[in-house]
């Protein structure tokens, strides 16, 4: 059964393979993008891959050969605490070469704009230091990123 894609669906689709930030409202397939990228990472990826998420909503949609962490297990408060779970989770697996974050603001608990953007910057730094490709859903309208924040769109 063929279905079409809203407008902002379809922005959320053309970025695949796209920047370090996929930002789009909610609801608009951010999600169902991210999954379908998770899949096929582990198809064409030779390293680990990594999706971090806040619930067990994706258990079934995303391949068991990817790792898949619900961030809600462990003590991930604020944007500091997410970057040293990313760099522990790396530490004990020098082999990953991917890691997807799902919700950002939901997973650090804090809708700051700001801070969102110094976590990517330190993020990028992170990724160029280790050669771990980042990919980072966020739930706003593109258009409300900061300047900062538009280099990773």
């Amino acid at each position: 059964m063929a279905f079409s894609l809203t407008s902002e669906q379809q922005a959320a689709v053309d970025n695949r393979g796209g920047g370090l930030l996929v930002s789009a409202a909610a609801g608009s397939g951010k999600t169902k993008e991210l999954i379908d990228q998770v899949n096929a990472a582990v198809k064409e990826e030779k390293g680990s891959v990594v999706c971090i998420s806040r619930g067990d909503k994706l258990t079934f949609d995303i391949s068991h050969d990817a790792r898949l962490i619900d961030a809600k297990e462990y003590p991930v408060k604020g944007y500091e605490g997410l970057l040293g779970f990313v760099g522990g989770i790396h530490a004990g697996n020098y082999d990953i070469t991917r890691v997807f974050i799902d919700g950002l603001y939901k997973i650090t608990g804090e809708k700051d704009a700001a801070k969102a953007e110094t976590f990517l910057d330190e993020l990028s730094a992170f990724s160029e230091k280790h050669t771990v490709n980042f990919v980072v859903s966020l739930s706003e309208d593109p258009a409300a990123a900061t300047e900062g924040m538009k280099k990773y769109l």
